[in-house]
């Protein structure tokens, strides 16, 4: 869809647009490591959103925007772009604990952040459907060495967990560990924090969901009954960073109860009324361009509103979410190491453009909270 078709944003109390600028973990983590598991998925609101026609509430004004350019900082040692219609955008969640970000989420603003949700969008040729893939925060990976958006230098590492990419060098390093790990380039790049997340949920009015047991979780101060549920942001991010609530305690039980909760916001966007509310419209693009970071190829409201308009024909029936195949590590039950056969199954789909075969995850690592959240 092009800009040029989209309807201005108008701010309220104004006349025109403005012009500016299996084992199972047992080591609770620390509070403040206890960041944000959403990335991927709020992120992927503008995926969402674009699927729905209105994904031009995303977009408020260029100044709002924050991106980063990963292509001068990766330079040429990455894999081939992949010219046969499909795309790939890693979507991560920053658990920085700066500004507003340190009450939401515990701990001390040390100036450090992680990324602790990771998923890989690829989005099928013709733009109808996707596959998610996440990113377990715990996966112990080799790193790549890498160079961050500032020019410096950060050498290779052994068996360090996959979230220490980020607070090494930042998206750079991120995106790079990602591609050495799957043999696919990230097309795009795209950062959420849990403030400008539980900000877009209340702006949307909530998201419906159904729970099918009881999750009472005193660390993210989560309270919720078997049942129907209209959670607002705040109830929406406890939902997302849970894991001692529901499940066996685990990092990839947490990803399950993400990935439910994407599919049931997925669902509701699209009744959304943004588009007979001018207020609702100019709310959630202001939050959605504060809350994202992109990369400089995305991080204009023209190359956005072109993006996400390409996407509006993914409902969440036609996309399919799963885990990187990962095993868990038998010297530390609080990781998981890479299942590399696995895998490969899933990055040799995904670079040929076709489904994930179920082989892929079969008898893998697994937490326990499937079916525990769902679309009402």
């Amino acid at each position: 869809m092009a800009a040029e078709s989209m309807p201005a944003i108008t701010e309220p109390g104004t006349t025109g647009p403005r012009r500016r600028g299996k084992g199972r973990r047992r080591k609770a983590p620390s509070t403040g490591r206890k960041a944000l598991r959403v990335t991927a998925w709020t992120a992927a609101g503008v995926v969402v959103l674009g699927g729905a026609g209105a994904g031009f509430v995303y977009f408020k004004l260029n100044g709002n925007l924050r991106s980063v350019d990963l292509n001068q900082a990766l330079g040429t040692d990455r894999p081939a772009k992949i010219d046969n219609g499909s795309e790939n955008i890693l979507v991560l969640g920053s658990d920085t604990r700066a500004g507003t970000n340190k009450k939401l989420g515990g701990g001390t603003d040390d100036g450090s952040a992680r990324s602790d949700t990771a998923m890989i969008v690829h989005v099928y040729e013709g733009h109808k459907q996707a596959s998610v893939v996440s990113i377990p925060r715990d996966t112990l990976v080799d790193r790549p060495g890498c160079t961050d958006t500032k020019g410096t230098a950060h050498p290779a590492a052994t068996g360090v967990m996959f979230n220490e990419a980020y607070s090494t060098g930042g998206a750079a390093c991120a995106v790079k560990t990602v591609e050495s790990i799957s043999g696919i380039r990230m097309d795009h790049y795209l950062e959420v924090d849990f403030e400008g997340f539980q900000q877009l949920i209340d702006d949307l009015g909530g998201v419906r969901i159904t729970t099918t047991k009881d999750i009472h979780d005193r660390q993210s101060h989560l309270d919720l009954e078997a049942g129907p549920h209209t959670l607002n942001g705040e109830q929406a991010l406890g939902l997302v960073r849970t894991r001692h609530g529901v499940g066996d305690g685990s990092d990839l039980g947490r990803i399950q109860l993400q990935q439910a909760f994407i599919k049931a916001l997925i669902d509701q966007v699209k009744h959304v009324g943004v588009f007979t509310s001018p207020k609702k419209l100019y709310d959630l693009a202001d939050t959605a361009t504060k809350a994202v970071t992109t990369d400089s190829d995305l991080g204009s409201v023209n190359a956005l509103i072109d993006f996400a308009g390409s996407l509006k024909g993914i409902s969440s029936s036609h996309m399919k979410m799963v885990t990187m195949p990962v095993q868990y590590d038998p010297a530390n039950p609080n990781r998981v190491l890479l299942d590399t056969t696995k895998a490969q199954l899933v990055w040799n789909a995904l670079r040929d453009d076709r489904q994930i075969p179920k082989a892929a995850t079969s008898g893998t690592a697994t937490g326990e909270a499937k079916g525990v959240v769902s679309a009402p």
